[in-house]
């Protein structure tokens, strides 16, 4: 059994304007300062990592990994969420997404499409050059308005969107297996793959694509009623990364999954701090042990009530004091009588 790693944080939702979240040598101090070995880097901002450089200069790879090591951390994975989102956008959304892609590519569908493929390839390579072997994103989507329809879905309109999402991602998914990186979808609502039947789906259209892996959130499940820990047990051979992040579910008589409509802190179901919502990490870190998850326990921060910088601070504490060190030993090794195949035969009386 393997021991994860951690803990780690994932800093997209803690990088802005202000120090000492506005450079990478900064944050990266912060959260040492805290407690974390790890972080995960968001590759958008240039600040952190350019990441076409890191995927072209070796040098420039090593100077940024420098950078995170000079604080005691490592870097667990990149993550191209909002590029991998550009990779299948359904129209009806062509507008919202623009602001994940550079302004140039504004209004042009295509051409941003073609740029967050390119994105991705970058980020394949650039994970190779930082010698990581997992990356984080998401699927896209083309089929998510059709997900509850009326009037109903047109006969062969999924399968349809599958197979080319599929068409999209398998150049993608061989340009990873080449660097020798799984990219791990973050399983998720607005996206194509957001729960287990439909990431099956997927890898049939992707032909069991060995690169073709998950990022375990289990806040996303909770909010879908989904078995959370049956997930685990299900496709712990393709979990790969992993968010620690909680969340609740409190239906009542006016709203449920759907929300309402409501801000956050509104929904009955949203996101919490590690340990104020409903999720049983214990159990989650007890099935990874088993399974021998090989990656990082990673911070997502995105609650709805408490402070992010809170939320960082004792995230840290909780996932190391949730990291299950495994043992190397059976606890009933002191009762051992060694292999002795006669006494065996009289027991069972052959």
């Amino acid at each position: 059994m393997k021991t994860i790693k951690g803990p780690a944080i994932f800093l997209a939702q803690f990088i802005s304007e202000q120090p000492p979240f506005n450079s990478l040598d900064s944050i990266c101090q912060w959260a040492s300062s805290l407690g974390f070995k790890g972080v995960q880097l968001p590759s958008l901002d240039k600040r952190f990592i350019d990441l076409q450089l890191a995927a072209e200069s070796q040098t420039y790879a090593d100077e940024v990994k420098g950078k995170v090591q000079t604080a005691g951390l490592e870097i667990t994975e990149l993550s191209t969420h909002l590029q991998g989102q550009l990779v299948a956008v359904n129209p009806v959304y062509d507008s919202l997404f623009d602001g994940f892609a550079p302004k140039a590519l504004h209004g042009n569908p295509k051409a941003r499409q073609e740029w967050a493929v390119q994105q991705l390839k970058y980020a394949a390579k650039a994970s190779q050059n930082l010698g990581l072997t997992a990356h984080a994103t998401f699927s896209g989507a083309l089929l998510w308005p059709m997900v509850y329809p009326w009037p109903q879905r047109p006969a062969g309109l999924v399968e349809m969107g599958f197979t080319e999402l599929a068409k999209r991602w398998l150049p993608i998914l061989q340009t990873f297996d080449e660097c020798g990186v799984d990219v791990c979808y973050e399983v998720h609502a607005g996206e194509d793959l957001h729960d287990g039947i439909s990431y099956e789906m997927f890898l049939d259209k992707v032909q069991h694509h060995p690169r073709a892996c998950l990022l375990y959130d289990p806040s996303h499940f909770v909010l879908q009623c989904l078995d959370y820990l049956e997930y685990i047990d299900l496709y712990h051979e393709r979990i790969r990364a992993f968010h620690v992040k909680d969340a609740e579910f409190n239906p009542s008589g006016r709203q449920g999954v759907y929300g309402g409509y409501q801000a956050w802190a509104d929904r009955a179901g949203r996101f919490r701090s590690p340990g104020d919502g409903q999720v049983n990490f214990k159990a989650i870190f007890s099935k990874l042990a088993q399974y021998d998850y090989p990656g990082w326990a990673v911070l997502e921060w995105e609650c709805a009530l408490k402070h992010p910088e809170d939320g960082a601070c004792e995230g840290a504490t909780f996932i190391k004091d949730h990291i299950i060190r495994v043992t190397d030993k059976a606890f009933d090794d002191f009762a051992a009588s060694g292999v002795d195949e006669a006494k065996n035969k009289a027991l069972l009386g052959l």
